[in-house]
């Protein structure tokens, strides 16, 4: 290897441990949390899943979300463990007009992180429509795959999304909870989902 290409080398790998280090980079968390779950998608979802409302349809490693305008509600798939601290690394793709969400509850709603068409946005539960309570403008096309990392801990709630970051504190994101929720309107496609966590404060 010459010097021009041993130099070249080493500039890429720079430039590729920077990119890997900001893409794993935590927004809330001091330390990694043990993960809980890694689907497939290729086979059905286990028992720590459950479908609240839509067809979630897992198949050659991507999840594929449909709305069944009969329930009157968007599609929402539960995660049936409480996490006072977690992490949700997922991808997905927005078929039209739609939107994706993370969310966590208690015995109701507690906090969600909201993708649409024009951005992304933090809103907390504790009063009825939810409360937005910060949002980041962008472009998130449809047709396209994005990368989303939302994080919570304590009264904080924070998402990467394709690289953009939004944090939000609120009191009522403290509140103890029981279950997280993934939910989607119309027609969602969602790939690589990695949920990791902890029950405890």
């Amino acid at each position: 290897m010459n010097l021009r290409s041993f130099f070249a080398a080493s500039l890429a790998l720079t430039f590729f441990s920077a990119a890997l280090a900001q893409e794993t980079k935590p927004l809330l968390h001091d330390h990694v949390l043990p993960v809980l779950a890694t689907p497939d998608f290729k086979t059905p979802l286990d028992s720590s899943f459950s479908i609240g409302k839509g067809q979630w349809t897992p198949q050659d490693g991507v999840l594929t979300v449909l709305d069944l305008p009969e329930q009157n509600h968007i599609p929402v798939l539960h995660h049936k463990v409480g996490l006072a601290s977690a992490t949700f690394e997922v991808e997905f793709l927005i078929e039209g007009p739609g939107s994706f969400l993370v969310g966590c509850d208690s015995n109701k709603h507690v906090g969600r992180v909201v993708v649409v068409g024009g951005g992304l946005s933090i809103a907390e539960d504790s009063v009825t429509p939810s409360h937005t309570i910060a949002k980041l403008p962008m472009t998130v096309k449809a047709g396209e795959w994005h990368k989303l990392r939302v994080e919570w801990q304590g009264d904080q709630m924070a998402a990467n999304l394709d690289g953009q970051e939004l944090k939000a504190q609120h009191p009522f994101f403290a509140t103890p909870k029981v279950r997280s929720w993934l939910a989607a309107g119309k027609s969602v496609k969602v790939r690589n989902l990695k949920i990791s966590g902890e029950t405890k404060p």
